[in-house]
């Protein structure tokens, strides 16, 4: 289990488990649908209204619609003064293929109990079957003693479906390992949350963050070189050292060199 340094924490990562997969996944689905509803300067509010009064998320009910909105703030934030989101609404449009993997990478940045499963996934070989009983084990280890057996049972389950969502499963009942889509604006922003994190230089493509995008260093590098061409980042390796830097995406960020 990988925690959060508390310096990240200002920045819109999270330790403190809130319970958001007791009861949703990461919601791709909704997620995508907001975003395309909403622009890209929207504010906290602008996504509440378009939730709850506008039903942009296709809800039968009130309670239902306000259930989405709070879920949606805990696994995303949804507000431009948190340097997580307001990266990942950067890069949401320039790539529809690297969406499912931002939305993984930050959904696991602030929900510790979907970051908790993470090594049961990036350890297990292509095809290997995943049950949600292992990301019960991963969550009950991770948080001893502080759910009770049915509340894990929706963990697991709703971990392995958000685990699906993002590419790294296949499979409706059981379900096996596949391999994510690694793409240059997924690999920039497991950069980002490497940096935000403290890892600096070659230490940003061995991060959790880098390991939840499910492909070799080479082609991490590969891709980092494409997404600072774009603009994203700034990227030089030379021999033995790797300068990475972050201006666009940390604008207006303070963050320790």
């Amino acid at each position: 289990m990988f925690w959060v340094p508390p310096d990240a924490i200002r920045f819109g990562l999270a330790n403190d488990p809130v319970g958001t997969h007791g009861s949703r996944t990461i919601m791709l689905s909704e997620l995508t649908a907001l975003l395309a509803a909403c622009s890209a300067t929207a504010a906290p509010e602008d996504y509440r209204a378009a939730i709850i009064e506008e039903n942009v998320l296709g809800k039968k009910t009130t309670a239902t619609r306000k259930e989405s909105a709070r879920r949606l703030r805990e696994l995303y934030g949804l507000d431009l003064d948190r340097p997580i989101y307001r990266a990942m609404r950067d890069l949401w449009d320039a790539d529809e293929a690297a969406r499912p993997l931002l939305a993984l990478l930050c959904a696991a940045a602030r929900d510790p109990i979907l970051r908790s499963t993470g090594d049961v996934i990036v350890e297990a070989a292509t095809a290997a079957l995943i049950t949600p009983q292992q990301l019960e084990v991963a969550t009950e280890t991770a948080f001893p003693a502080r759910y009770n057996p049915m509340m894990l049972a929706n963990i697991g389950r709703h971990a392995a479906s958000s685990w699906q969502q993002s590419g790294h499963l296949e499979g409706r009942r059981p379900k096996y390992r596949s391999r994510a889509i690694s793409r240059p604006a997924s690999v920039a922003y497991a950069i980002l949350l490497g940096h935000l994190c403290g890892a600096r230089g070659d230490g940003l493509f061995t991060t959790i963050w880098a390991r939840l995008l499910d492909a070799p260093p080479h082609v991490l590098r590969d891709q980092a070189l494409a997404a600072a061409r774009m603009g994203w980042i700034e990227y030089r390796s030379a021999g033995s050292v790797t300068e990475v830097s972050l201006p666009h995406l940390l604008r207006g960020v303070a963050v320790a060199a």
